[in-house]
């Protein structure tokens, strides 16, 4: 397991530390933030969090949502959503982010049997248990080798569990595959497959075989954001994925379709909380 990086003073009073696994689709982050606003974005991944001191407000799933000291935030892959401070002194929370293959191999291995993935339907909740077992993995986490090995699988193993049987419904398909209208879904796989180029709307207007307007509304109502959002999100994702295999922030701007190095920080910081640099040394 990687170490943890120093804080990074994104302004005078925030701070993030962050850290992930180089095998294993799993990371973790303790942050405190003030002023910052996250852009519409999601992950590839399953996130849990705890909100410990302050409180954060954000919208997700169509609602709006407030996540105060001691509750407990879920997102499921592809669940796009923002963030802010709902509170002065802004708020502090720990979150760990779990790769579909390895929550369905954690069901798996408890079930005997291939697992269904599961749905998480509320982001945000009041769960001493579930709040007790994601400190304890966030612990084992960033704790490294003092942490070992036995510990980490056993309170991963311990996380996912607690909160299926508290929180979830299966199964369900995941959430990219869930946008249901064809035009949308020919728009979905255009982008998901030309990602790092600069497709015009009357492309996608074209593959989704209606107005550019009602392409851009039935989009952004079925996935949660709009085309635009949607492609940036791609870019990220595999800048993300380049950099965890070596590669500097210039090399993955360059190849994800960023405008330069500069670009890729800005949409890494407002979409992740965090810069390139700080996210490659973790």
């Amino acid at each position: 397991m990687t170490g943890m990086v120093g804080a990074h003073e994104a302004a005078d009073k925030d701070w993030v530390r962050y850290w992930r696994a180089p095998d294993r689709p799993m990371e973790a982050m303790r942050a405190h933030f003030t002023g910052h606003v996250f852009h519409r974005h999601s992950h590839d991944a399953y996130s849990f969090a705890v909100t410990e001191t302050g409180a954060q407000r954000f919208r997700c799933r169509g609602g709006d949502h407030t996540s105060g000291e001691g509750m407990v935030m879920a997102f499921n892959p592809d669940d796009p959503h923002d963030g802010e401070a709902a509170a002065a002194d802004g708020f502090t929370y720990r979150i760990v982010h779990l790769g579909p293959g390895l929550v369905r191999s954690v069901l798996t291995d408890a079930a005997g049997r291939d697992a269904s993935m599961p749905l998480f339907p509320h982001p945000v909740r009041e769960d001493p248990v579930l709040r007790r077992a994601l400190l304890r993995l966030h612990a084992a986490l960033v704790g490294g080798a003092a942490a070992g090995a036995l510990a980490r699988d056993e309170r991963l193993t311990e996380t996912v569990l607690a909160m299926v049987r508290r929180g979830a419904r299966t199964p369900v398909r995941p959430a990219m595959a869930r946008a249901g209208s064809a035009s949308v879904r020919r728009v979905r796989e255009l982008l998901e497959a030309d990602w790092a180029l600069d497709v015009p709307a009357e492309r996608l207007a074209e593959a989704a075989g209606c107005s550019r307007f009602a392409l851009y509304r039935a989009f952004r109502a079925e996935m949660g954001m709009p085309p635009s959002d949607f492609q940036r999100q791609l870019r990220l994702r595999a800048a993300r994925r380049m950099m965890a295999g070596g590669s500097s922030a210039a090399e993955a701007a360059a190849a994800c379709g960023f405008a330069d190095q500069s670009h890729l920080h800005r949409w890494f910081v407002r979409s992740y909380g965090i810069t390139p640099g700080v996210y490659a040394r973790a």
